[in-house]
């Protein structure tokens, strides 16, 4: 039995088989072979996996994305099959007598180039897409694992680090945890975990070996143990039971007000990442969606979103809520949260660079797509619209001005919308301290407390070195956010928190008192939340 303590993101208990998640790497070393027949096998035995892969991924992505936007994996596999790109990579092994993964690196590199080099549109697209099948057959070649489609069993993942564009493609029902060696507290690993009502750990020194082992990661306590011993398993399962048997009493809760003794009402929301994230919300009871991260449709695509894409997703949750309030959040791409079609040029200080609202201004054409996918939806639910990043009211004045013009367009075609409500986060001190004039201007404040403190503190939160002086309860950070309810108050809009300090049941006395109007928080926290306001005089 093997222990070792990391930092704990999420409460709770998980006992599962070590699935060892490895990055696609670029490099292949060149190695001379004797028997290139051999070698042509194992690329041969190597291609078959992989379009085995592509193809529960692609059945995968019909069942929870539709047709057009699976079309990409039919593509892959069209291509990984192609003539001209199998016998480039069999020509390379037998003139050159090298192993298998440099003559499909090499292939790939070489058609990628000769795509990216053409005139049409589309043929230059695929570029990419050769690429990205080249890397996974040297991943199988190399006997790294990277379908999360083909997890045939409940797992806890460890990984080095995983990005906002990885988390995205996980089998959800599949994790039972996550332990990484990287990431912070505020990573979008963490925040998928506290969606996901499952434990996280970061900090390990996650070892090759642990491949296929039995884990159990105790999130009270931070610590992972490989290999536990018949005495330690038991007593952890009791306790996982126990763990069980509390979230079954919060389940009382469900269908009762969030409100104190003395019948203050706070409306009890939930954050989202996607659709598929509502079943979550509606199965712990809660009262609207407060934040949905609109972000994560252009993560989990290989383009720009369209219009019709987007405006299906925001209709289904709309009308999946059944009239209770949806708050989506425009795009807030940047920082650590990268697309490559953007095109986004690399930033000494990506947090404060180049952004959100500022990336929406800047390219008002993306902007207006969302905004008429949104306006769209709102006929079909109860949908509100918040901008982020905000730090002037020039540009809350400049969005305004936007969404008048998309709404007069839909009008003047007859599509129908509604008068939707229209938000801002306050997540930078410059807008805490003109939160007063900001409030005249918008209906609504949600503090995003993850980035308030991160701003306020001058700590990058994505840095697990600063993991120990990154203090959301900082004197600075709580007299902002009463600073904010007043004048938010003052100016006429009412004000939510919709970061992760929302969850905190230490401060949830502490925000009532202040006079809170909402919370949203991840789904799993929703019942204690409820309880902890509850109890409140």
């Amino acid at each position: 039995m093997e222990q070792y303590t990391g930092k704990s993101i999420f409460k709770k208990i998980a006992i599962g088989r070590v699935y060892l998640y490895q990055k696609k790497e670029n490099s292949v070393r060149r190695e001379h072979v004797e028997d290139v027949e051999q070698e042509i096998k194992r690329f041969e035995a190597a291609k078959t996996v992989a379009l085995g892969q592509l193809e529960r991924i692609y059945q995968k992505a019909l069942k929870e994305v539709g047709e057009d936007n699976a079309a990409v994996f039919e593509v892959h596999m069209m291509m990984m099959d192609d003539e001209g790109f199998v016998d480039s990579i069999c020509h390379i092994i037998r003139e050159q007598k090298v192993n298998a993964e440099y003559a499909v690196a090499t292939t790939g590199d070489n058609f990628s180039a000769m795509f990216a080099q053409m005139d049409d549109d589309y043929m230059r697209a695929r570029a990419a897409d050769v690429k990205d099948i080249s890397e996974r057959l040297v991943s199988v070649l190399c006997g790294r694992e990277t379908d999360m489609g083909s997890l045939d069993e409940p797992v806890v993942l460890m990984a080095d680090d995983l990005a906002p564009s990885e988390t995205v493609q996980l089998d959800k029902a599949k994790i039972l945890a996550f332990v990484t060696r990287h990431g912070s507290s505020n990573s979008h690993t963490a925040i998928l975990a506290r969606t996901m009502n499952i434990p996280a750990i970061i900090g390990i020194d996650v070892q090759d070996e642990w491949k296929g082992k039995t884990v159990i990661v105790d999130g009270y306590t931070g610590n992972v143990t490989i290999d536990p011993d018949p005495e330690y398993l038991k007593t952890m399962t009791e306790k996982m039971q126990a763990d069980v048997k509390k979230q079954e009493l919060l389940k009382e809760l469900k269908g009762k007000e969030t409100v104190t003794k003395n019948g203050r009402k706070i409306h009890l929301y939930a954050n989202i990442g996607g659709v598929k994230d509502v079943a979550s919300v509606l199965q712990n009871d809660g009262e609207g969606i407060g934040l949905f991260r609109s972000e994560f449709l252009y993560l989990e695509s290989d383009d720009f979103p369209t219009e019709e894409e987007q405006f299906q997703a925001y209709k289904t949750v709309a009308e999946n809520m059944a009239g209770k309030k949806v708050i989506v959040r425009t795009l807030d791409i940047g920082a650590d949260k990268q697309v490559d079609y953007f095109g986004l040029a690399k930033e000494d200080n990506p947090a404060m660079g180049y952004r959100a609202i500022r990336i929406c201004l800047d390219q008002p054409e993306i902007f207006r797509t969302q905004l008429r996918a949104l306006l769209r939806a709102s006929a079909y639910g109860n949908i509100s619209i918040m901008f982020p990043m905000i730090i002037s009211v020039q540009e809350v004045l400049e969005c305004k001005r936007i969404l008048a013009e998309v709404k007069a367009e839909l009008k003047a075609e007859g599509i129908a919308y509604k008068d939707v409500e229209v938000g801002i986060m306050i997540e930078t001190p410059a807008s805490v301290w003109i939160s007063e004039e900001l409030g005249r201007e918008v209906d609504f404040f949600s503090i995003g407390t993850n980035d308030l403190t991160q701003y306020t503190l001058a700590i990058d939160r994505q840095n697990a070195k600063l993991d120990n002086i990154n203090d959301p309860h900082h004197p600075a950070v709580l007299r902002s956010i009463q600073t904010v309810i007043e004048n938010g108050h003052k100016g006429g809009a009412w004000v939510g928190i919709c970061g992760e300090l929302g969850a905190d049941t230490t401060l949830t006395e502490t925000f009532v008192n202040m006079g809170i109007d909402e919370l949203s928080v991840s789904p799993s926290f929703i019942l204690p939340v409820r309880d902890a306001v509850r109890k409140l005089d």
